[in-house]
């Protein structure tokens, strides 16, 4: 299918826009889609029988996680949420342009208010210029993000979320690290499942995390005026980042901003961290050569070094393994302390999540939320 759409992210007609007229910001969404699509490596070269084998064993993976996750968490999800959706790369990258759309519709806004105010005269021929240049950026760093990650809980903010499988990154990764394929797809679809429990389970997280995160994303999003300022935070920020793995989003952020993203940091830990404990919790009844497979991909994870290590911390992809690692610990000492059933009230509510401090101090979690 040939694909002749114009840039979708602001719509010169919306009535909310001030001034009406053309836009002055804008994203080619459906450009950063075909720029990904186009220079994305496919990944492992199979056949077509193949394939369609990887495919059907990752679905039947991710049917069999469904009742020994709900057994080890005690969470179920709703008989009518969407099944998993095994993808490719290219159906990773279009999944998650649709998501970023929504997610900076209102950034968009914000910055074509601004600049509106100074009556700014941008053609429209400009802003579709500018807007194919964003687009490639989004697509070509869409690009790269989508060889590395092996599933996905799609919030997919105005649309349909469901869990999504990358079947190329999977079948990559097993033979990378020389493991059982069947034993690894079922341990990687464990952790996913998990996820996919927590926001169907849990009705009111995903539009805890969807409002929070846009309402973040517009605050960082800078003014004109704000220009001058972000460059002399660049100077100042950017040696703290590259020796914490942030990742270059910190670069902008003010104190305040920063504790923002530190409490929804927080909140991301938990919740990688609980789909680890009970995807390891669940492997030795079902994957037996689970240790095996733990014990290689947390090598895998520490491995990265020289420029690979640098985009790593410049797109904190590092403090990602953090998450990870920090939320696992997190969910293991408050079971100890309380049991399951004690650490699932922190699915109460959003004042029941932890916070920023609590995640390094699950005791003090406790002492919060059970007295």
């Amino acid at each position: 299918m040939t694909d002749t759409t114009l840039p979708t992210t602001v719509d010169a007609s919306r009535p909310d826009r001030p001034g009406g007229g053309a836009p002055v910001a804008s994203v080619d969404y459906e450009f950063a889609k075909r720029t990904g699509r186009a220079i994305v490596n496919p990944g492992p070269q199979v056949s077509g029988d193949e394939a369609a084998a990887i495919v059907a064993d990752l679905r039947e993976a991710a049917a069999s996680a469904i009742d020994p996750v709900a057994e080890t968490s005690a969470l179920t999800a709703p008989a009518d949420a969407p099944a998993p959706l095994v993808v490719d790369r290219a159906g990773w990258i279009s999944a998650n342009v649709d998501s970023f759309k929504a997610m900076l519709d209102p950034v968009v806004d914000k910055l074509n208010a601004a600049r509106s105010t100074k009556k700014s005269q941008t053609s429209a021929t400009a802003v579709a210029i500018g807007g194919k240049v964003t687009g490639a950026e989004m697509g070509g760093l869409l690009a790269f993000f989508s060889s590395k990650v092996l599933g996905q809980y799609d919030l997919a903010p105005g649309g349909t979320p469901r869990l999504l499988l990358v079947a190329p990154n999977i079948v990559a990764a097993e033979r990378r690290l020389q493991v059982d394929p069947t034993d690894f797809r079922r341990w990687v679809a464990m952790h996913e499942e998990t996820h996919r429990v927590q926001f169907t389970a849990v009705p009111w997280l995903r539009d805890h995390l969807v409002t929070r995160s846009q309402t973040l994303a517009v605050d960082l999003a800078p003014t004109p005026e704000d220009l001058s300022k972000r460059f002399e935070q660049l100077t100042r920020n950017l040696p703290g980042v590259l020796s914490s793995g942030e990742g270059i989003g910190q670069l902008f952020a003010t104190p305040e901003q920063k504790a923002q993203i530190a409490e929804l940091t927080a909140v991301m830990s938990l919740l990688e961290g609980h789909a680890d404990v009970v995807m390891d919790a669940v492997g030795p009844r079902v994957i037996p050569s689970v240790h095996e497979i733990r014990r290689k991909f947390d090598e895998r994870r520490n491995s990265a070094v020289g420029i690979d290590r640098l985009l790593r911390k410049l797109l904190g992809l590092e403090a990602k393994m953090r998450q990870y690692r920090d939320g696992a610990v997190f969910v293991r000492a408050v079971t100890d302390q309380v049991g399951r059933d004690g650490f699932n009230v922190v699915w109460t509510s959003p004042d029941t999540l932890p916070r920023a401090a609590e995640i390094l101090d699950p005791a003090a979690w406790v002492r919060r939320v059970h007295g």
